[in-house]
């Protein structure tokens, strides 16, 4: 079982060495972490080069200036059965991929994802809960609602790529579009059992304010896109 670990950079340089650490201490010689950098202009190359690990595929001079399109580069390069996608400034438990990977993937279960808890910029834990912090509520309608889904505890089976690739230009995120991707196909799984801490800081882009015309526009393009890579997916086999 090959492990792929997607991270999507950018000016990345105050904590990515910590997770990276976290990350590689745990990965077998035949994983892989697959890194795109969306141009990075502080030390984030460096600190990822220094590293001189050969189980790092380096994607540079990215020009997506997005997140959702960097880790959509990032994912089309992986090899691996399972994929894990990872923030770059969080901390991976040292039993992560061990967690993931006992819990298998099957009866359509493509994807799962993992609670963890929040830190803040000094590595503090603020909540011990990441699915309390983020109130997530399974179910593809709930998705619609209100998004479950964050890129940082998702892992999923190499099938689901097919599902999701390519992103529509107009999706509002990458984790929302995959975890509701899965769910027209295939089911999801919400582990409750902390395997990461999640780093809360000023710089964070998930839980940025969204303006209530922002957030129906968001719903109207997420769900018309999986309409149509519905029928796309049902009638191209």
């Amino acid at each position: 079982m090959k492990i792929s670990v997607c991270m999507a950079t950018y000016n990345g340089e105050k904590y990515i060495k910590e997770q990276l650490d976290s990350i590689l201490l745990q990965l077998g010689d035949n994983d892989e972490v697959i890194i795109s950098d969306d141009s990075s202009t502080d030390n984030t190359l460096q600190i990822i080069e220094n590293f001189q690990d050969s189980r790092i595929h380096l994607y540079k001079n990215q020009k997506f200036s997005s997140p959702i399109f960097n880790f959509e580069n990032a994912l089309k390069h992986t090899s691996g059965n399972i994929i894990i996608l990872s923030d770059q400034d969080d901390i991976w438990y040292p039993n992560k991929i061990d967690v993931i990977k006992k819990s298998a993937f099957k009866n359509k279960v493509w994807l799962k994802m993992y609670n963890g808890n929040c830190i803040d910029n000094k590595g503090i834990i603020i909540e011990n809960s990441l699915f309390n912090y983020k109130d997530v509520n399974p179910g593809l309608i709930s998705n619609i609602k209100k998004n479950s889904f964050m890129g940082c505890n998702i892992a999923f089976s190499k099938e689901l790529l097919h599902v999701i690739l390519p992103f529509p230009k107009d999706i509002p995120m990458h984790d929302m579009w995959i975890g509701s991707c899965t769910y027209l196909f295939g089911d999801v799984e919400f582990v409750d059992k902390c395997v990461f801490s999640y780093r809360i800081h000023e710089n964070n882009f998930t839980g940025k304010k969204t303006s209530f015309i922002q957030k129906i526009s968001w719903r109207y393009r997420l769900v018309k896109n999986l309409m149509v890579r519905y029928f796309y997916v049902k009638y191209s086999n």
